[in-house]
């Protein structure tokens, strides 16, 4: 279901790009106001909403719906599977007798740098 879901989420976030990009801007008659004619429609109502319109709201009402409908299902999953139940600590190693890892190194008869007094 959520997979389904986040498909659904980003098809329609790629529908609303090529949507948006798609429409023609409130300014591109500007060229009215210049002398070709039709200086109504630049400052005027924008008349009836295009097919595009529409279905730019319609998927942008589907994005917000994707979305709160992720988030829910997000928090739901969060709150039954906390991070740290799953955490697995290692074990402490107890060291054998003739373990040399953890022997100290005065015992393996390796000689340890001493520090030098410079006055």
């Amino acid at each position: 279901m959520e997979l389904i879901l986040f498909v659904v989420h980003l098809l329609v976030c790629v529908g609303i790009l090529a949507l948006v990009l798609l429409q023609q801007g409130k300014g591109a008659d500007m060229g009215a106001a210049f002398g070709s004619g039709a200086s109504n429609t630049v400052f005027g109502s924008p008349g009836s909403a295009t097919f595009l319109l529409k279905l730019t709201g319609f998927a942008a009402l589907v994005f917000f719906g994707t979305s709160i409908l992720l988030g829910y299902d997000a928090a739901k999953m969060t709150r039954h599977k906390a991070a740290l139940d799953t955490v697995v600590l290692p074990q402490p190693v107890v060291p054998s007798s003739g373990d040399v890892m953890n022997t100290p190194p005065s015992n393996l008869g390796i000689p340890l740098p001493q520090p030098t007094s410079e006055p």
